[in-house]
């Protein structure tokens, strides 16, 4: 097995997290990782907010059942689509679904906890209004991030579907 394909399948949704700090290092590796991801004409319309004081998260916190979640994590950095910088929804969305993605593996080879927080996004409106964002910022992810407060339970085999289940055979006329 890759290295990669080991980050893939060890990476786990923490949701407890070490109250200690992250590194700026650490945090701007994670970035960076997201600032690679693959966009349609390169157009990279994701922006990134870093939430990492303890008022700011617990403001953000009550906008989502998820609440301690957020209060626990060390950091927390939501990523904005830029209307200025999409050209088809969906494409942009797909690329900044990749850009979370990357970051997500990113913390985990940093042997850090992470978290896709996605129940946040019901309140996005209120979000965006209480951070002050200009309006042409739509709140895509949300991901909690810090060091795991225990060993992240493994996962179970069975937990994910065989590929075969997963491939499907064309249908072709």
């Amino acid at each position: 097995m890759t290295d990669l394909l080991r980050v893939i399948k060890n990476r786990r949704s923490v949701r407890s997290f070490d109250p200690a700090p992250l590194k700026k290092d650490d945090i701007t590796r994670i970035l960076e990782a997201g600032r690679w991801a693959p966009s349609g004409l390169n157009n990279q319309p994701w922006r990134f907010l870093v939430l990492s004081d303890k008022e700011s998260k617990l403001t953000l916190s009550r906008f989502t059942a998820y609440a301690s979640v957020i209060r626990k994590a060390a950091s927390v950095i939501l990523i904005l689509m830029d209307a200025g910088d999409s050209y088809n929804r969906d494409k942009d969305l797909m690329a900044s679904g990749a850009c979370a993605q990357n970051m997500l593996l990113e913390a985990s080879s940093l042997n850090l906890g992470s978290c896709w927080l996605g129940e946040i996004l019901n309140k996005k409106k209120e979000v965006c209004a209480f951070l002050r964002l200009d309006s042409d910022l739509e709140l895509l992810a949300v991901i909690a991030l810090g060091r795991p407060n225990r060993a992240a339970k493994a996962r179970a085999k069975s937990c994910r579907k065989p590929l075969r289940q997963l491939v499907l055979q064309p249908k072709l006329p």
